[in-house]
Protein backbone atom coordinates (compact mmCIF):
# COMPACT_ATOMS: atom_id res chain seq x y z
CA UNK A 1 0.00 0.00 0.00
CA UNK A 2 0.96 3.56 -1.11
CA UNK A 3 2.35 5.80 1.77
CA UNK A 4 1.63 9.96 1.88
CA UNK A 5 2.86 13.37 3.03
CA UNK A 6 1.07 16.03 3.04
CA UNK A 7 2.99 19.51 2.92
CA UNK A 8 1.75 23.25 4.39
CA UNK A 9 3.40 25.99 4.78
CA UNK A 10 2.57 28.99 7.23
CA UNK A 11 1.57 31.36 4.36
CA UNK A 12 2.93 31.98 0.41
CA UNK A 13 6.52 32.18 -0.53
CA UNK A 14 8.00 30.59 2.40
CA UNK A 15 9.25 27.81 0.11
CA UNK A 16 7.02 24.82 -0.21
CA UNK A 17 7.53 23.72 -3.53
CA UNK A 18 11.48 24.07 -3.19
CA UNK A 19 11.43 22.11 -0.51
CA UNK A 20 9.21 19.57 -1.75
CA UNK A 21 11.56 18.65 -4.58
CA UNK A 22 13.89 18.89 -1.87
CA UNK A 23 11.62 15.55 -0.80
CA UNK A 24 10.97 13.90 -3.97
CA UNK A 25 14.59 14.19 -4.83
CA UNK A 26 15.86 12.34 -1.62
CA UNK A 27 13.16 9.51 -2.43
CA UNK A 28 13.97 8.81 -5.55
CA UNK A 29 17.85 8.70 -4.86
CA UNK A 30 17.29 6.40 -1.99
CA UNK A 31 15.44 4.13 -4.27
CA UNK A 32 11.69 5.04 -3.73
CA UNK A 33 8.95 4.93 -6.08
CA UNK A 34 8.33 8.74 -5.48
CA UNK A 35 5.51 11.12 -6.91
CA UNK A 36 4.24 14.04 -6.51
CA UNK A 37 0.65 15.66 -6.32
CA UNK A 38 -0.97 19.39 -6.11
CA UNK A 39 -4.74 19.46 -5.87
CA UNK A 40 -4.72 22.86 -7.47
CA UNK A 41 -1.95 25.15 -8.85
CA UNK A 42 -2.42 28.84 -9.15
CA UNK A 43 0.21 31.40 -11.45
CA UNK A 44 1.24 29.42 -14.13
CA UNK A 45 2.46 30.81 -17.55
CA UNK A 46 1.33 28.85 -21.07
CA UNK A 47 3.02 27.40 -23.52
CA UNK A 48 2.96 28.55 -26.88
CA UNK A 49 0.13 26.54 -28.27
CA UNK A 50 -1.83 28.14 -25.18
CA UNK A 51 -1.92 25.28 -22.57
CA UNK A 52 -0.36 26.19 -19.08
CA UNK A 53 2.09 24.56 -17.33
CA UNK A 54 2.05 23.69 -13.73
CA UNK A 55 4.84 25.20 -12.64
CA UNK A 56 5.11 23.91 -9.51
CA UNK A 57 4.78 20.83 -10.48
CA UNK A 58 7.22 20.90 -13.39
CA UNK A 59 10.10 22.43 -10.68
CA UNK A 60 9.48 19.42 -8.44
CA UNK A 61 9.86 17.13 -11.37
CA UNK A 62 13.10 19.13 -12.36
CA UNK A 63 14.38 19.40 -8.72
CA UNK A 64 14.01 15.68 -8.41
CA UNK A 65 14.37 13.68 -11.43
CA UNK A 66 11.30 11.80 -11.03
CA UNK A 67 9.62 10.24 -13.96
CA UNK A 68 6.26 11.21 -13.66
CA UNK A 69 4.36 12.57 -16.15
CA UNK A 70 3.72 16.24 -15.36
CA UNK A 71 -0.33 15.71 -16.40
CA UNK A 72 -0.57 13.16 -13.28
CA UNK A 73 0.27 16.07 -10.65
CA UNK A 74 -2.15 18.55 -10.69
CA UNK A 75 -5.64 18.46 -11.70
CA UNK A 76 -6.64 21.75 -11.65
CA UNK A 77 -4.18 24.68 -13.06
CA UNK A 78 -4.90 28.05 -13.46
CA UNK A 79 -3.16 31.03 -14.64
CA UNK A 80 -3.94 33.99 -12.72
CA UNK A 81 -1.56 34.30 -9.48
CA UNK A 82 -4.13 34.23 -6.50
CA UNK A 83 -6.51 31.50 -4.36
CA UNK A 84 -7.31 29.12 -6.28
CA UNK A 85 -11.19 29.77 -5.40
CA UNK A 86 -10.62 33.00 -6.97
CA UNK A 87 -8.62 31.81 -10.20
CA UNK A 88 -11.46 29.73 -11.00
CA UNK A 89 -13.76 32.56 -10.96
CA UNK A 90 -11.77 34.24 -12.98
CA UNK A 91 -10.85 31.67 -15.45
CA UNK A 92 -13.52 29.20 -14.86
CA UNK A 93 -13.43 25.23 -14.09
CA UNK A 94 -13.79 25.37 -10.14
CA UNK A 95 -12.72 22.53 -8.33
CA UNK A 96 -14.29 19.45 -7.72
CA UNK A 97 -13.86 17.26 -4.79
CA UNK A 98 -14.30 14.00 -6.52
CA UNK A 99 -11.55 14.71 -9.35
CA UNK A 100 -8.74 15.52 -7.04
CA UNK A 101 -9.69 12.61 -5.03
CA UNK A 102 -9.90 10.31 -7.94
CA UNK A 103 -6.61 11.69 -9.35
CA UNK A 104 -4.83 11.52 -6.22
CA UNK A 105 -6.05 7.71 -5.76
CA UNK A 106 -5.01 7.18 -9.56
CA UNK A 107 -1.18 8.02 -8.27
CA UNK A 108 -1.27 6.53 -5.04
CA UNK A 109 -2.18 3.09 -7.39
CA UNK A 110 1.18 3.99 -9.44
CA UNK A 111 3.77 4.97 -6.59
CA UNK A 112 5.08 4.11 -3.42
CA UNK A 113 5.45 7.63 -1.69
CA UNK A 114 3.11 10.71 -2.68
CA UNK A 115 4.32 14.02 -1.77
CA UNK A 116 0.58 16.26 -1.90
CA UNK A 117 1.48 20.07 -1.61
CA UNK A 118 -0.78 22.56 -0.44
CA UNK A 119 -1.93 25.93 -2.04
CA UNK A 120 -0.67 28.44 0.21
CA UNK A 121 -0.69 28.77 3.93
CA UNK A 122 -3.72 26.00 5.47
CA UNK A 123 -6.50 27.95 5.30
CA UNK A 124 -5.99 29.18 1.51
CA UNK A 125 -9.67 27.89 0.32
CA UNK A 126 -9.78 25.33 -3.15
CA UNK A 127 -13.53 26.28 -3.99
CA UNK A 128 -15.88 28.94 -2.01
CA UNK A 129 -19.32 29.53 -3.93
CA UNK A 130 -22.14 27.25 -3.75
CA UNK A 131 -19.51 24.65 -2.61
CA UNK A 132 -16.67 25.01 -0.14
CA UNK A 133 -13.32 23.36 -0.33
CA UNK A 134 -10.70 23.88 1.92
CA UNK A 135 -7.56 21.80 1.67
CA UNK A 136 -8.55 20.51 5.26
CA UNK A 137 -10.92 18.63 3.39
CA UNK A 138 -8.97 16.62 0.99
CA UNK A 139 -6.44 16.16 3.98
CA UNK A 140 -9.43 14.49 6.09
CA UNK A 141 -10.79 12.51 2.66
CA UNK A 142 -7.61 10.80 2.79
CA UNK A 143 -6.11 10.82 6.06
CA UNK A 144 -2.61 12.37 5.31
CA UNK A 145 -0.04 12.94 7.74
CA UNK A 146 0.91 17.15 7.12
CA UNK A 147 4.70 18.21 7.22
CA UNK A 148 5.21 21.96 8.13
CA UNK A 149 7.12 24.52 5.79
CA UNK A 150 8.26 27.50 7.94
CA UNK A 151 10.49 30.52 6.74
CA UNK A 152 13.40 30.67 9.53
CA UNK A 153 13.61 34.39 9.93
CA UNK A 154 11.50 36.91 11.59
CA UNK A 155 7.76 36.42 12.41
CA UNK A 156 8.12 32.61 12.00
CA UNK A 157 7.34 31.99 16.16
CA UNK A 158 3.79 33.58 15.48
CA UNK A 159 3.06 31.89 11.87
CA UNK A 160 3.98 28.45 13.00
CA UNK A 161 2.40 28.41 16.43
CA UNK A 162 -0.74 30.07 15.11
CA UNK A 163 -0.66 27.04 11.68
CA UNK A 164 0.28 24.78 14.36
CA UNK A 165 -2.84 25.15 17.19
CA UNK A 166 -5.91 25.41 14.23
CA UNK A 167 -4.16 22.03 12.96
CA UNK A 168 -4.27 20.30 16.04
CA UNK A 169 -7.72 22.14 16.95
CA UNK A 170 -8.76 20.63 13.16
CA UNK A 171 -7.53 17.05 13.52
CA UNK A 172 -4.74 17.40 11.34
CA UNK A 173 -2.03 15.84 12.31
CA UNK A 174 1.33 17.11 12.04
CA UNK A 175 4.33 15.22 12.10
CA UNK A 176 6.95 17.88 12.22
CA UNK A 177 8.66 21.34 11.20
CA UNK A 178 11.04 21.64 8.12
CA UNK A 179 12.88 25.40 8.04
CA UNK A 180 13.79 26.87 5.15
CA UNK A 181 16.17 30.06 4.67
CA UNK A 182 18.13 28.33 7.50
CA UNK A 183 21.70 30.31 8.33
CA UNK A 184 23.48 27.80 11.16
CA UNK A 185 24.82 29.92 14.19
CA UNK A 186 22.37 33.21 13.28
CA UNK A 187 20.96 33.48 16.79
CA UNK A 188 17.65 34.65 15.35
CA UNK A 189 17.13 31.40 13.80
CA UNK A 190 18.51 29.51 16.32
CA UNK A 191 16.21 30.84 18.45
CA UNK A 192 13.09 30.42 16.34
CA UNK A 193 13.81 26.48 16.49
CA UNK A 194 14.15 26.67 19.99
CA UNK A 195 11.03 28.74 20.49
CA UNK A 196 8.54 26.38 17.80
CA UNK A 197 9.75 22.99 19.09
CA UNK A 198 8.53 24.23 22.69
CA UNK A 199 5.63 25.79 21.83
CA UNK A 200 3.79 23.82 19.60
CA UNK A 201 5.70 20.04 20.72
CA UNK A 202 6.53 19.99 17.53
CA UNK A 203 10.32 18.30 16.45
CA UNK A 204 12.33 20.12 13.47
CA UNK A 205 12.82 17.29 11.32
CA UNK A 206 15.39 19.33 9.08
CA UNK A 207 16.71 22.90 8.21
CA UNK A 208 17.29 24.28 4.51
CA UNK A 209 19.72 26.85 3.69
CA UNK A 210 19.57 28.58 0.62
CA UNK A 211 20.72 26.94 -2.09
CA UNK A 212 20.69 23.57 -0.68
CA UNK A 213 20.24 20.79 -2.93
CA UNK A 214 19.93 18.06 -0.78
CA UNK A 215 17.52 17.59 1.94
CA UNK A 216 19.90 17.10 5.46
CA UNK A 217 17.74 14.16 7.20
CA UNK A 218 18.03 10.62 7.04
CA UNK A 219 16.07 8.52 4.49
CA UNK A 220 14.57 6.11 7.14
CA UNK A 221 13.46 9.12 9.05
CA UNK A 222 12.07 10.62 5.79
CA UNK A 223 10.20 7.88 5.50
CA UNK A 224 8.43 7.72 8.92
CA UNK A 225 6.68 10.60 8.37
CA UNK A 226 4.68 9.23 5.27
CA UNK A 227 1.83 6.66 6.84
CA UNK A 228 -0.44 4.74 4.87
CA UNK A 229 -3.74 6.32 2.79
CA UNK A 230 -7.05 5.81 4.10
CA UNK A 231 -10.51 7.56 4.36
CA UNK A 232 -13.03 7.52 2.07
CA UNK A 233 -14.88 11.04 2.92
CA UNK A 234 -15.94 13.29 0.49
Amino acid sequence: MSKSLFITGTGTDVGKTYVTGLIVKKLREGGRSAAYYKAAMSGNERRPDGSLIPGDALQVKTMSGIEQPLEEMCPYVYETAVSPHLAAKFEGNPVEMDCILDRFDHVCRSYDYITAEGSGGILCPLRFDEQKIQLENFIKARSLACLMIADAGLGTINAVVLTAEYMKARAMPVKGIIFNHYEPGNPLHEDNRRMCETMTGLKVVACVKEGDTELDIPLELLEELYEENGGTEK
